[in-house]
């Protein structure tokens, strides 16, 4: 884990109600000139702790009201099926994020479809065609909330 000392915490919390803020901005919120906000943030970028910022669609919006997870079982459990199924995976339009788990599923698919029209005819004319999908199962998402204020742990 990064070494993260209070101004650099207190950078990412400012930055993370608004990624875009202009550095002046959150300079003078954590109480520094400048030139100290912009060298910290610089310097997390380098070191890995901030590795840029996203763009936080309304998947309504843009025609992909439907969501859905879906947990996918892949057989046999090799090493090549995994990595092969979770790239082609994280290709299709359709998903919002891969999470390779351990259990009973061995993948979670996170999707944004247009209807269950889609949402059907992607889990039973894309994934089940392949050959290394033992098992899927679909549960539709009434509602997604995120959490975008992630603190650092204590030390």
């Amino acid at each position: 884990m990064a070494h993260l000392d209070e101004l650099d915490k207190a950078i990412i919390r400012a930055l993370q109600s608004d990624a875009r803020r202009t550095n002046r901005d959150v300079a003078a919120e954590v109480g520094v000139s400048p030139t100290t906000a912009l060298d910290r943030t610089r310097a997390l970028r380098e070191r890995g702790v901030i590795r840029g910022a996203t763009l936080d669609l309304d998947l309504a919006a843009i025609g992909r009201p439907v969501q859905a997870l879906i947990a996918v079982r892949i057989r046999p459990p090799s090493r090549r099926n995994i990595e092969a199924f979770r790239n082609w995976a994280r290709t299709l339009p359709e998903t919002l994020g891969v999470f390779v788990t351990s259990g009973a599923e061995d993948f979670l698919l996170h999707v944004a479809v247009a209807d269950n029209q889609s949402l059907y005819a992607l889990v039973i004319d894309r994934l089940t065609e392949r050959a290394e999908i033992a098992d899927v199962r679909t549960s539709v998402v009434y509602e997604h909330l995120r959490n975008n204020h992630v603190l650092p742990e204590p030390p």
